[in-house]
């Protein structure tokens, strides 16, 4: 990057510090997850971007040993919460017990949840019942959490990493819509090819399992957050990711005719944001301070795959919202 190019308050050193410890992370996280670059860049994405993200694949894919790796190379407060259908809001977020601190006097204490840490693993999100996923709403949103009449504010940085398995697996619960909105990405994690798959046995059947070190702590995550914010972006690309979102909405005028014939409701203004702040996250990544269209375009379907919804005819056609975030990039051009 040219130094002119950097606006605000970083250098070029500063930014090329930062994108230093990001790579390091990344490095560390090849000694253990193999192959899956694309679900790796997009969980970076989120990382750099303050975002949370969803990872979807069916059981046995690495969804959990991923996100836990990331903990061990973060240098970051770390906690997991296994869902089940059991499991209750207070479970995550925490509740107020009596304590006794002398003999005869004693008093309601507040004992935090897991929900009070750096990086949570949500593992398997959606075995646990509406209610109880639905306790991580103000987590997410305000990096907060309200417990009786207190509110208590989240230690910074916040990510909620979750896993899911498709929800038409056994003993599952599909997702409040408001919740799915406040992740950033959905990734879906496809099945290793055969490649990979020979090199995820021999890595984890011996007798070693290579062993991570954290590279990067919370400051160094918190200032690549607001070098992310620093990126500027033309207004033509800001219009474009805008019309993309407007695109999802059935009763637009300009809307594809899939969308309006197959499309219940559309995104919220959250997935224009995803996919200018995911733009930025990107364009970094790719050592470039300004976000092009190629850069939206590339985070489209992760930032809007689960932020519209098909109607009844969508789904009994088989449709896929991956399929029609693809109809929507070829019917938007770039330029009015």
């Amino acid at each position: 990057m040219d130094e002119s190019a950097v606006a605000g308050p970083f250098s070029e050193a500063e930014v090329a510090r930062l994108m230093g410890r990001i790579g390091a992370v990344r490095a560390e996280l090849d000694k253990r997850i193999v192959g899956q670059e694309e679900v790796k860049e997009q969980v970076f994405l989120c990382l750099l971007a303050g975002g949370h993200a969803l990872l979807e694949g069916v059981p046995g894919l690495g969804k959990t040993v991923l996100v836990r790796s990331l903990g061990e190379a973060l240098d970051l407060k770390f906690s997991r919460v296994q869902f089940t259908p059991d499991l209750m809001p207070a479970d995550i977020v925490g509740t107020h017990i009596v304590s006794e601190e002398t003999p005869g006097q004693r008093r309601f204490v507040f004992q935090p949840g897991p929900v009070f840490t750096n990086l949570l693993l949500a593992d398997e999100i959606n075995r646990a019942t509406p209610k109880t996923q639905s306790s991580l709403l103000e987590a997410m949103q305000e990096r907060q959490v309200t417990v009786g009449s207190q509110t208590r504010p989240l230690p910074g940085p916040f990510f909620v990493l979750a896993t899911q398995n498709p929800i038409e697996m056994e003993g599952t619960y599909p997702l409040p819509e408001a919740q799915m909105d406040r992740f950033l990405f959905k990734v879906s994690v496809p099945f290793p090819h055969e490649e990979e798959l020979l090199t995820i046995v021999g890595r984890t059947t011996g007798v070693d399992i290579a062993p991570l070190q954290p590279v990067a702590d919370g400051q160094t995550i918190l200032s690549a957050m607001k070098l992310v914010r620093a990126v500027p972006v033309a207004q033509a690309v800001a219009s474009y990711a805008v019309r993309l979102v407007l695109a999802t909405h059935p009763e637009t005028e300009d809307a594809p005719a899939d969308v309006k014939r197959f499309v219940r409701f559309g995104a919220s203004p959250r997935g224009a944001q995803a996919l200018i702040l995911a733009g930025k996250a990107r364009a970094l990544l790719e050592n470039r301070y300004n976000v092009s269209f190629a850069d939206v375009r590339n985070v489209a379907k992760p930032a809007l795959r689960h932020r519209f919804f098909l109607n009844f005819d969508g789904e009994a056609q088989g449709l896929t919202t991956d399929k029609l975030v693809d109809t929507i990039l070829g019917a938007v051009s770039e330029t009015r």
